[in-house]
């Protein structure tokens, strides 16, 4: 059984003209993503009045999301690895694929690149707000926390599987588009309970625009949780020693 050799790194790192240009590659893919994914609800709303709270606008959803992360992460895959999520950050940190503090200024980069999508959707729309994750009736959190560590789990599994494995071999040219439908698929499951984040993120950025705090802590504990178990699952079973890829 392989042992993640998770890498500290030094603050210097975040520093390099390498780690930085990763970094803006992040805030872009994630830009990218949220301006698509949160302004089709926007947009669908907008046809149809409370039509993201219907079966055609979960549809809608998961579809656009879907989509936009299958571009966002073949965008970013040669410069930043195309995490466009801090989840998948943190399982790739677990798994000894990216040093601490350059895990940080990914997060960082993603949740500004959300941050700034949410403020362009809502000056380009006249105003229009960008909605905050928010639980459904009749469920608690605990309900919307099992959900968030389910579906990030699958995520980040199949990021692995298809991204991360030395063994992944050609299917890794497949890898944004498992990525963009295991998301699409995970809405459509939860996106009518608790609105399906699996993304601190993409949560972060219309909860700061809109300022609304809501349960917030459902959408980052559940994601990292889920990533977590992900990440130290695959690394710890699938990925054998002897084709193990050391840091550079």
């Amino acid at each position: 059984m392989a042992i993640p050799r998770i890498d500290f790194g030094s603050p210097a790192e975040a520093t390099k003209p390498a780690a930085l240009k990763a970094a803006l590659a992040e805030f872009i893919s994630m830009l990218i993503f949220v301006f698509a994914g949160e302004g089709s609800g926007m947009a669908f709303g907008k046809l149809t009045g409370d039509g993201p709270a219907s079966p055609a606008g979960l549809v809608a959803a998961a579809l656009s999301h879907g989509f936009a992360l299958f571009v966002a992460v073949s965008v970013g895959a040669n410069i930043s690895g195309g995490h466009v999520n801090p989840a998948v950050t943190l399982g790739a940190f677990l798994g000894g694929k990216i040093s601490f503090f350059c895990t940080i200024l990914y997060w960082i980069a993603q949740c500004l690149g959300a941050v700034v999508a949410c403020l362009l959707l809502n000056f380009s729309t006249g105003g229009l707000p960008t909605s905050a994750f928010a639980l459904s009736s009749g469920v608690t959190v605990w309900n919307a926390l099992v959900f968030e560590i389910v579906m990030t789990f699958g995520l980040v599994y199949t990021v692995y599987a298809t991204a991360i494995d030395p063994k992944k071999g050609d299917i890794g040219i497949i890898a944004p588009l498992a990525i963009g439908l295991i998301v699409g698929a995970n809405i459509l499951a939860g996106g009518a309970f608790d609105g399906a984040s699996m993304n601190p993120a993409v949560s972060f950025g219309p909860a700061v625009v809109s300022w609304s705090w809501d349960n917030h802590w459902v959408y980052w504990l559940g994601p990292f949780i889920g990533s977590s178990i992900a990440a130290l699952v695959y690394h710890c079973i699938f990925i054998q020693p002897d084709n193990y890829e050391e840091l550079p």
